[in-house]
Formats: structure tokens, C-alpha cells, sequence
């Protein structure tokens, strides 16, 4: 009996205790189940999927047309038709574009077909750059035959003289050989160029990024990622300083030949060794074509190059649409802080408006130009 109440005596603490601890797992559950879960970790975002909003709090002054009329150095139109070239007139009606300078006429044949449908109905608002045919190329005195070629175009119409990016990276003799940049063979088409005063728009090379090892070190990596055959792997293609070499040689060579470096000549991500080429070589110009991203990431340094080398740029855009002018504008014309870049495959970074005096603006939309390129309407300009 003293046992029984023993056990009854030890057994009420214990269910106290058992109890107390079921009622306080009860509770915890309870304010488990009314704590809010915390949000699930979001899964980590691609390249390109992150696209962060800026809550910067600044001035935005919005420029839809330029302030001077221009002239747009590098575009491409390659076989326009008619209705086309209309479409085209209007659009640049409507942004100050007053000449635009086709770089993709071609020669012979289609390049009349070109002329003929640009300036033939609109002589004052189009010019057409010739092109060199390679089909040639391994049947001897090649050059001085394309000499001959230009100048007939030239006679047909043509105000220029365009390479393309194969030239030196992907133009290869029948042998294998690579088409170096400074190949004597093309040294009649260069002389040919100084003495019908033509420029010679020229592309050689590319971002010195795509020459580099692709990884997340390379900030051109999503461009490559989009791209990929814009890499130039070692193994396919000769390094960026031996392109560039062979293309200083070539604006040596030929003195009384204006060359105009296409995109910044590919240094504007070094603005001072631009500035050397420039000293070095009184013939060479640049476009700021499809390298606007380069200069609005450095607005200071931006800024005095222009001012420095005011007579040696020239606008240009590269891929045509009519609504992406308006970050030119907006960087050439304003002071503008930290705004987005319109092709985030060239710039994962936002750029600054590098706004120029009205002088200087002038000779980059227009003036530079008109010294360079024979035949355009100068009436159509401001002075």
C-alpha cells in the first residue's frame, strides 16, 4: 500500500514535468507556425537576368535630337531598296542626321545599283563608301588591279574606301598565308586613296578584350558569351599588338593617305596611347562608332581628349536605329551621371555625359568630316 502511494506520490511531478513539456513543445509550435517563414533564398540570377535599378536621384536632361546637324560616319546598308532609303530620309529628318555615309556600296556593279538608289534620289543626303573585292586576290598584280577598280568606282560614285574587319584577321592567299594589314600587295590601293584625296575607313582588329582568355575576368565576357565566334583565340588568330603593329606601319607607309581608324582604333579604353597614335601619325583619324560605352565610362578623361584632338573625331554609330543616337547626344551634349548604356553586352557599367563646348561638337558632328570626305554639300551646315 505505501508502495502504491509511493508510485502515485513520484507520479504526479512526473506527468507535471511531462506536461509542462508537452505544452511548451504545443507553444513552440504554435509560434512556429505563427512566425512568417522567411522568404525562400532566391535563386542566384545569370549575367543576364540581373538587372539592377539605380535610385539615384539626379538631373536627367533627355536629348531626342542633336544640336547641330550631323554627319554619321559609319553605317551600313548593304543592297538598300527605295522604299528602304525613304524610310531612312525620314527617320533622320527627325534626329538631325543630315548625311549619312553608307559604308557598304561595294564595287562594280553593286555599287552603282547603291549610288544609283541612295544619291540618285537623294544626292545631298547619302554618301556611298566602295568596297575592295578579294576574288583576285592569288592571281598576280592583284593590287594594282583593285587600284584600278577604285578608281572606276570612284568615277561611278564612290566617296571612300571602307575595310573590313577581315582584312588582316581573316583574309588568307590560296597558300594560307595570312593577308597581313601592311602587305605590299595593297600599297597601290593605298596610293591610289592619297591621290583621289579618299579616305580609307578602315577596321583592324577588335576589343583587345576579345583576345584576351574568356572567363570572369573579361569584361566583355557577356558579349562573348552572346558571340562567341567573336573570340580570337591564339591558336586562330594573331595577338591584338601584332595586328596592331602591322596597322601603324600601313598609316606610316602612306603619309599623304587620311585613314580613319574605325571605333576609337579600337584604344578607347586608353585614351593616352590614342593620343600618341594621333601625334605619330598626322594622316590618322578615329570614329567613336559602336564605342561610345569606352568614353562615357571616363567622362573627364573624355572630355579633354576632345579637346585636345578636336580635329581628329568624327561621329559615327555603326548599327543603324534611329531611337540609340539619343545616348550620343545625350553624352556629347550634356553632363548627365551614371545613366544605362544601350547595349549592355558592350558595357555592363553605366556611363556619364562628357558634354563638349559648341565648337568642338561641331567639328565631331560635321566639320571633321567635311574635310575629309569629298563632295559633301557644306552649304547644309552651320559654319
Amino acid at each position: 500500500m505505501k508502495s502504491r502511494r509511493t508510485i502515485t506520490f513520484l507520479a504526479f511531478p512526473l506527468m507535471a514535468s511531462c506536461g509542462l513539456l508537452l505544452a511548451g513543445r504545443a507553444a513552440r509550435t504554435k509560434l512556429i507556425q505563427a512566425t512568417p517563414e522567411p522568404q525562400q533564398a532566391q535563386q542566384t540570377p545569370t549575367i543576364e537576368e540581373y538587372q539592377p535599378k539605380s535610385t539615384l536621384v539626379t538631373k536627367e536632361h533627355r536629348v531626342e535630337r542633336a544640336k547641330f546637324p550631323f554627319i554619321d560616319i559609319h553605317s551600313h546598308h548593304w543592297n538598300p531598296t527605295p522604299g528602304e532609303v525613304d524610310r531612312l530620309v525620314r527617320e533622320m529628318d527627325t534626329i538631325n542626321l543630315r548625311v549619312m555615309v553608307n559604308l557598304s556600296g561595294g564595287t562594280g556593279e553593286q555599287l552603282q545599283r547603291t549610288v544609283d538608289v541612295m544619291k540618285g534620289r537623294y544626292p545631298n543626303r547619302f554618301v556611298v563608301f566602295a568596297n575592295l573585292s578579294y576574288d583576285d586576290l592569288n592571281t598576280p598584280g592583284y593590287g594594282a588591279r583593285a587600284a584600278t577598280r577604285l578608281e572606276q568606282d570612284v568615277k561611278n560614285g564612290a566617296q571612300g574606301l571602307k575595310i573590313f574587319k577581315n582584312f588582316g584577321m581573316d583574309l588568307k592567299y590560296a597558300n594560307g598565308e595570312r593577308v597581313h594589314v601592311d602587305d605590299p600587295e595593297f600599297d597601290p590601293v593605298w596610293r591610289k586613296c592619297g591621290e583621289l584625296k579618299l579616305p580609307v575607313l578602315i577596321h583592324v582588329a577588335e576589343p583587345s578584350a576579345f583576345f584576351d582568355p574568356w572567363d570572369c575576368n573579361n569584361e566583355r565576357w557577356l558579349e562573348l558569351k552572346e558571340f562567341p565566334g567573336r573570340a580570337r583565340p591564339p591558336a586562330k588568330y594573331p595577338p591584338f599588338e601584332t595586328l596592331i603593329a602591322e596597322r601603324n606601319h600601313l598609316f606610316a607607309k602612306h603619309p599623304k593617305t587620311n585613314f580613319i581608324a574605325a571605333h576609337l582604333a579600337f584604344h578607347g579604353n586608353d585614351l593616352e596611347r590614342l593620343g600618341k597614335l594621333f601625334d605619330a601619325y598626322p594622316n590618322v583619324y578615329v570614329d567613336i562608332a559602336a564605342v561610345l560605352a569606352e568614353l562615357g565610362r571616363q567622362p573627364y578623361s573624355a572630355h579633354d581628349f576632345l579637346i585636345k584632338y578636336q580635329d581628329r573625331v568624327l561621329m559615327g554609330k555603326d548599327i543603324y536605329d534611329v531611337n540609340e543616337y539619343k545616348w550620343y547626344f545625350r553624352s556629347l551634349e550634356t553632363r548627365d551621371e551614371y545613366f544605362e548604356y544601350y547595349r549592355k553586352r558592350h558595357a555592363f557599367w553605366r556611363i556619364y555625359g562628357f558634354q563638349v563646348p559648341d565648337d568642338i561638337l561641331k567639328k565631331v558632328y560635321y566639320k571633321n568630316a567635311l574635310k575629309l570626305v569629298p563632295g559633301i554639300d557644306a552649304k547644309a551646315f552651320p559654319d
